[in-house]
């Protein structure tokens, strides 16, 4: 005897719930990646690039509908206009993306101690000034800054 009640002999035909209908959650497909809204730019020139702004959209919109080309929008360095100092999310984004990179077996450009966590690495990168990365920082307009994690470090 089965732990039902039944001895296998009885088919169940009807389900034990009704179901109201055949309508299924679909889930919403996922948008394709932008490399330059907030990703790692990985371009010929734009290389250990990391974006960051106030407007996600302007760093989609560089180029869309405007008579200046994506280098035109580049602001001088002896103007830039923000603070030379790096945010808690752009550190955020920084030790993650140089800890990924680690993790990947790119070269590590400090001495190593004994440590082998690649976030941990990547902490001892940025308190040395030694990362390679670029913070790029988009303005409303689309106009956008480039900072070298040495010039936001103080």
């Amino acid at each position: 005897m089965s732990d039902y009640g039944d001895d296998g002999h009885e088919a169940l035909d009807e389900p034990a719930f009704e179901e109201e209908g055949d309508e299924y959650y679909e889930p919403e497909p996922e948008p394709a990646e932008d490399e330059e809204a907030g990703r790692l730019v990985e371009g010929e020139e734009d290389h250990n690039i990391v974006t960051s702004g106030a407007d996600p959209n302007a760093a989609a919109n560089v180029g869309k509908g405007n008579d200046k080309s994506h280098k035109d929008k580049k602001i001088p360095n002896d103007q830039r206009s923000t603070t030379p100092f790096m945010t808690k999310y752009e550190k955020a984004r920084i030790l993650g993306t140089r800890a990924l990179q680690i993790s990947m077996n790119a070269p590590v450009l400090v001495d190593l101690e004994g440590e082998t966590d690649p976030l941990q690495i990547a902490i001892k990168e940025l308190r040395q000034k030694k990362i390679p990365l670029i913070v790029r920082r988009y303005m409303p307009d689309g106009y956008y800054e480039d900072w070298t994690c040495e010039e936001l470090l103080q």
